[in-house]
């Protein structure tokens, strides 16, 4: 019951944060991270995504020989 409370407390939080200025948004949103902590959860915006490798192109010489016809 108590996380569910924390949990409510973030979310209203973060969406008075959406309309304040720079400065106070960023105290909200922190404000946010830790009734997440004592909620016990991640907030949303946090999860982290991993990073796409980079695309590289093979060597050269691959390309150099005879091609398929």
């Amino acid at each position: 019951m108590e996380q569910e409370f924390y949990r409510g407390l973030a979310h209203r939080v973060r969406t008075i944060a959406e309309k304040a200025d720079p400065f106070t948004r960023r105290r909200l949103l922190d404000l946010a991270k830790r009734y997440n902590a004592k909620g016990g959860s991640r907030p949303a915006h946090s999860v982290e995504r991993p990073i796409p490798l980079p695309r590289t192109t093979p060597p050269a010489p691959i390309f150099s020989g005879p091609g398929e016809a």
